[in-house]
């Protein structure tokens, strides 16, 4: 094959082009600074020749611990545009969690911005790590930018399979797993989340979802492919995203459903001058929430992914014969998870012996993918790789139905994760906090429904003596888990158990919809 008919596919490329046709553009908006396209790929290469001299090589891994900002951005193409590897840190964890994810990683350099100053000098000092702030008193990013040697044109013989980023999830086991993400991979998720999206060069995509979750399902490359300007949001804050989805002209943003249903009962809300397209995913949102956004004139659609599919691998693609159905009837079809994007291979549903179900709307198997937006593994994890591997695919653990139209639908989740403000909880993970302490013989968590949250997570706990109550367990967690890992409620009891000695989590879940959580054991 001639050299010049292969090009390797990666996002770093976007930045290459939108800074020569979108020069003048508004890219970024954050806060007070402005920043076009030039300024961006000025930046970005600055930043990249500033990493490199840091010592950060090829796949060496870069740590990010950052608010939605001009900042993440940057990472976001340089780290690619050198040849690393991007390692973005869930600003929620625990310093302890943290640290765990920076050891394991490999990270040789840790970028945060000043929200997380005093951490990020903690963790960068245990663990010997050359640590950059960007903004507030301490600032050691700009002057580090200014002080670098840009890099050059991104490399023509970039492997488009070598190692991108390593986003990290608890997972199904609670062991936290280090998702390993390809430049291919995330070069065609990004193409089909501006295709999906309708992103274009007047498009201003607000930053309600983290950019540190599977990198904001690559819409953090997706907007500058399409020529558009990122508006950063810092923290959920729904009377600013009110104020930003006016006075910025707003087009597009991404948020979990119970962030929709806090903008949706903001004192600010009222009915937008234009419709604004909405993407949302973890929980299909309720047809009286879906209502109440149509009257604010947005558009939602419902997405379905993994952080081992680079996000939403999945869209309930609406089609237009639905419009005339009865509401009932289109609040069932937008709960389904939907059919494959563009870039991805057919969703499957297979049994227990690999094979795949009937589209009947009725049999139930797990949700298999495979293709161009599945990771390449667990980082330095391939017991973990292999154990959801079958039929050469990935198995997401998720069991659904396939209706005859080729639609999936998720009829339950195994291995109990709990999906809180669009989080995921391990039970698991939970569970070993709680079973360490000296008072407790054994616990079982489970999610229950939640009107602000979607689910919580409520613990059922066995005691070896009874000078311990709910605000000691609670004291405890909060020193060894994320806040919003902590139960809500915490019930003490005997563990219903199988006759093979088995905790009976299905019997804990029906005895905890019948509590009244209106005034909890323990608040987080």
């Amino acid at each position: 094959m001639a050299e010049f008919t292969f090009a390797p596919l990666t996002p770093a490329s976007f930045l290459d082009r939108s800074a020569a046709v979108f020069a003048d553009r508004t890219a970024i908006v954050d806060g007070e600074r402005r920043f076009t396209y030039r300024d961006m790929s000025e930046r970005c290469r600055r930043l990249a020749g500033a990493l490199a001299a840091a010592g950060a090589g090829h796949e060496d891994r870069v740590a990010a611990l950052c608010a939605n900002s001009h900042v993440m951005l940057e990472l976001h193409h340089a780290v690619p545009m050198m040849g690393a590897a991007l390692v973005t840190l869930n600003t929620r964890l625990s310093d302890d969690e943290m640290a765990a994810l920076l050891d394991h990683s490999g990270s040789s350099v840790l970028v945060a911005t000043h929200e997380f100053a005093d951490r990020a000098r903690r963790l960068a000092g245990g663990l010997n790590l050359p640590c950059f702030i960007a903004g507030g008193s301490g600032d050691s990013y700009e002057p580090w930018l200014a002080s670098a040697d840009p890099a050059g044109p991104v490399p023509a013989r970039v492997d488009e399979r070598q190692l991108l980023a390593i986003n990290y999830t608890s997972g199904t086991t609670g062991r936290p797993k280090g998702v390993m993400y390809h430049h291919r991979g995330a070069y065609l998720q990004a193409t089909a989340m501006a295709y999906h999206a309708r992103l274009g060069p007047g498009a201003r995509y607000l930053w309600t979802l983290p950019m540190f979750h599977c990198n904001g399902w690559c819409f953090t490359w997706a907007v500058t492919a399409a020529g558009g300007t990122h508006v950063c949001l810092r923290a959920i804050d729904t009377a600013e995203i009110w104020r930003l989805l006016r006075s910025e002209g707003i087009t597009h943003f991404s948020a979990a459903p119970t962030v929709l249903t806090m903008i949706a009962e903001d004192a600010a809300a009222a009915p937008l001058d234009r419709e604004v397209h909405v993407d949302t995913g973890g929980a299909p949102p309720s047809a009286t929430l879906l209502a109440r956004l149509e009257q604010m004139r947005f558009a939602v659609t419902h997405l379905y992914g993994l952080t081992e599919t680079y996000g939403p691998l999945a869209i309930n693609e609406w089609q237009p014969e639905w419009n005339s159905l009865e509401p009932a009837e289109q609040a069932t079809l937008r709960a389904r998870q939907g059919a494959p994007n563009i870039i991805a291979r057919p969703l499957r549903v297979l049994d227990e012996n690999g094979r795949d179900v009937p589209a009947d709307g009725e049999t139930i198997g797990e949700i298999a993918v495979s293709g161009n937006d599945v990771m390449l593994g667990y980082y330095r994890d391939e017991e973990a790789t292999r154990e959801v591997t079958r039929s050469g695919c990935l198995l997401t653990g998720d069991l659904a139905v396939r209706h005859p139209d080729g639609y999936v639908e998720i009829r339950d989740r195994s291995k109990d994760i709990i999906i809180s403000g669009g989080e995921n909880i391990a039970s698991v993970e939970v569970e070993r906090v709680l079973d360490s302490h000296p008072a407790v013989v054994e616990s079982a968590v489970v999610g229950v429904p939640d009107e602000r949250w979607g689910e919580v997570p409520v613990a059922f706990v066995t005691l070896r003596r009874d000078d311990i109550d709910a605000g000691a367990l609670t004291e405890y967690a909060r020193e060894r888990l994320a806040r919003y890992k902590i139960p809500k409620r915490f019930e003490f009891c005997e563990l219903p158990k199988t006759s093979t000695g088995k905790i009976q989590k299905n019997v804990l879940r029906d005895r905890a919809n019948e509590l009244k959580l209106k005034a909890p054991g323990a608040q987080a």
